[in-house]
């Protein structure tokens, strides 16, 4: 696909993502679709009111009367998409900057739309084949405003309130200006926790931090922490459907060691999970280790959406599946990332533990991330060319299910292309921080080499 990414369609507002660009997606989602009414809702972004118009202005003009509603968390919108029985066009752009925004389909049971879906989308847009209706047959729109509380309800119907409540835990909230902060802190509270909170005032300018909640972005989240004593600490994206995680003692803990600690509570013998092809060894070890398989997909929800299904279909039992960007999802919950279902799934683990203690067992690993950014066509191309000779070179065997994957035993080091900004991305793990640093600066070295 050529529009569509691994997680939608997202870029610069004002440069690749226009109101224009915006209304021609809906309009090519709700020809395609042919869904009576159709759902819009937005994260805090800045522009995000002025895009959520242009896509309710563009299915509107193909016949689907318009849901608006409102900023909700990508998860509460997928929430209304089932309960409701209709698709949303989702206005975000996740963890990207500020400048970014972009568009998410979900279908109407509350799943992101299938590869196939997308790609006759895509077939559609380019090709600039409407289904327009005349003046007197466009569709009507009318405000929702229940969708973010029917999803906290909804939310405390599914985790253990009991079990959390007992532990009388105090949580150090960080929703990065996001809109998750319309709902987790609520949340949060009616699960019997105290809330203590940064960065907890919706604003699309992200004053606080920028929304992509990686260690370096989250340090005043760590300092509340220390500062209040709290038990966990709990950081958002902007469209609030991953969650990242710091210890009692305002330490950073490694998503892929939250998603390790979480699935090995969730599998059993027999059982698949799911993730990316940056899977983290640890995840590798619990799959092992309880004798559940491991199927991995390129990078991105939608190919692991995809592929859930595709199990399921087979007959397969997929309890967990996610990346270690805090990106988890549990099918048997809802086919999608959800951060505030996954923190109280997390919370879970800390009914009779610390937080340090919960991940203790998945610890002994370095995960190092660099990204080379590029600026036009022939520039992605050169760097791709580097990618690949580097990896033939390389004395490991590479696995190109998305990029080049280069497994050494003792570590692994990946580049591939981002699906959402123009980056290629560098993964390394290693037990050795120096180690991993080496495997991500050779392949670094040979990238900027590739752009002079």
């Amino acid at each position: 696909m050529n529009v569509f990414g691994s997680s939608g369609v997202r870029g610069v507002v004002g440069e690749t993502i226009t109101p224009a660009f915006v209304g021609r997606v809906a309009k090519a989602a709700g020809s395609t679709l042919g869904a009576e009414t159709v759902a819009v809702a937005r994260d805090t972004r800045r522009t995000g009111g002025m895009l959520a118009d242009a896509a309710a202005g563009g299915l509107a003009a193909v016949g689907s009367d318009v849901h608006r509603l409102g900023v909700a968390p990508t998860p509460a919108a997928q929430a209304y998409a089932e309960r409701e029985g209709v698709p949303v066009v989702m206005i975000t752009a996740s963890h990207n900057p500020p400048a970014y925004n972009g568009v998410k389909l979900i279908g109407g049971d509350g799943i992101e739309l299938s590869r196939d879906a997308l790609e006759r989308i895509e077939d559609r847009l380019l090709s600039d084949r409407y289904e327009t209706k005349p003046w007197n047959e466009t569709g009507e729109s009318e405000r929702v405003e229940s969708t973010r509380r029917a999803y906290v309800d909804q939310l405390l119907a599914v985790a253990d309130r009991e079990q959390i409540a007992d532990a009388d835990l105090t949580v150090a909230l960080d929703p990065g200006h996001g809109a998750g902060a319309l709902t987790s802190p609520d949340f949060f509270r009616e699960l019997g926790c105290r809330v203590v909170t940064v960065n907890a005032q919706p604003d699309g300018h992200f004053p606080g931090r920028d929304p992509e909640p990686v260690a370096e972005n989250l340090d005043d989240l760590g300092a509340l922490v220390r500062a209040t004593d709290a038990d966990v600490g709990i950081a958002h994206d902007g469209d609030a459907d991953r969650a990242i995680f710091y210890d009692e003692h305002g330490d950073y803990i490694e998503g892929d060691a939250t998603l390790a600690a979480l699935a090995e509570a969730r599998l059993d013998a027999g059982d698949t999970a799911v993730s990316a092809v940056n899977v983290s060894q640890r995840l590798v070890d619990v799959t092992s280790r309880v004798d559940a398989d491991l199927e991995l997909t390129p990078i991105g929800s939608t190919y692991i959406i995809t592929r859930i299904r595709e199990l399921q279909n087979e007959g397969e039992h997929v309890p967990v599946a996610g990346e270690g960007n805090g990106g988890i999802l549990f099918p048997n919950y809802r086919l999608a990332r959800d951060g505030a279902y996954t923190a109280a799934s997390f919370l879970e683990l800390l009914a009779d533990q610390s937080a340090s203690e919960a991940v203790a067992d998945y610890g002994g690993y370095v995960n190092v991330r660099r990204n080379v950014e590029y600026d036009s066509d022939a520039e992605r191309e050169a760097l791709l060319a580097a990618v690949e000779s580097y990896a033939e070179a390389a004395d490991a065997e590479p696995t190109t299910t998305d990029g080049y994957r280069l497994d050494y035993g003792d570590a692994w080091v990946l580049a591939r292309p981002s699906g959402t900004e123009p980056v290629v991305r560098i993964y390394a793990e290693a037990r050795d921080r120096d180690r991993a640093e080496s495997l991500v600066g050779g392949v670094h070295e040979r990238l900027r080499a590739a752009l002079e």
